[in-house]
């Protein structure tokens, strides 16, 4: 699994950094999502996926190990 960001649809929301704190984090300053880890254990899957479930803004990514977008 590979995640990848769109910093700049961020609105700050922290769904994300709730769901999965192992992978995702804030920028203090603005609020925006920082990607702690781009490819995460097997074992954050379920966590990543509901960040990006839940992100409003739509800028959090999975993409399976053979590149397809899940």
């Amino acid at each position: 699994m590979k995640v990848t960001l769109d910093p700049e649809r961020c609105v700050g929301a922290g769904h994300c950094v709730l769901s999965a704190p192992d992978v995702f984090d804030q920028d203090d300053g603005d609020g925006v999502v920082l990607l702690l880890d781009p490819e995460p254990a097997a074992s954050l899957a379920d966590a990543a996926h509901e960040a990006a479930d839940l992100c409003p803004a739509r800028a959090i990514f999975i993409a399976a190990s053979d590149g397809r977008t899940t």
